[in-house]
C-alpha cells in the first residue's frame, strides 16, 4: 500500500514537473510580409525591415513584399485611443 502512495506521488510529481508551465507572452507583430502568388499563396509576417523582406521575396520565389495590416494596426504601442479623425474611439 505505502509502495503504491509513493508510485502515485511520484508519478504526480513528475508529471507536474513535466509541464514546464511559463506565462503567456503578447504577440508580437513585424512591420513586413511576404506575400507569395500562386495556388497556396502564403504569407510570412516575420520581417522587421523591407531589405529583409525583400530577400526573403527574392526573384523566382513568387513573393513580394507587402506592409503587415497587423502591425499597422497594432504597431509595436498597439491601437491608439484617437482615430483618424483626432476624436476618441469608443470600444
Amino acid at each position: 500500500m505505502n509502495r503504491t502512495r509513493a508510485a502515485l506521488t511520484m508519478l504526480a510529481l513528475c508529471s507536474l514537473t513535466a509541464i514546464d508551465a511559463r506565462p503567456s507572452t503578447a504577440e508580437t507583430y513585424r512591420p513586413w510580409c511576404v506575400q507569395y502568388s500562386g495556388r497556396s499563396g502564403g504569407r510570412s509576417c516575420a520581417f522587421t525591415s523591407f531589405e529583409q523582406c525583400m530577400m526573403t521575396a527574392g526573384p523566382g520565389t513568387g513573393g513580394s513584399c507587402v506592409q503587415n495590416p497587423w502591425y499597422l494596426w497594432y504597431g509595436e504601442h498597439g491601437p491608439s485611443t484617437t482615430g483618424q479623425s483626432g476624436r476618441a474611439r469608443r470600444w
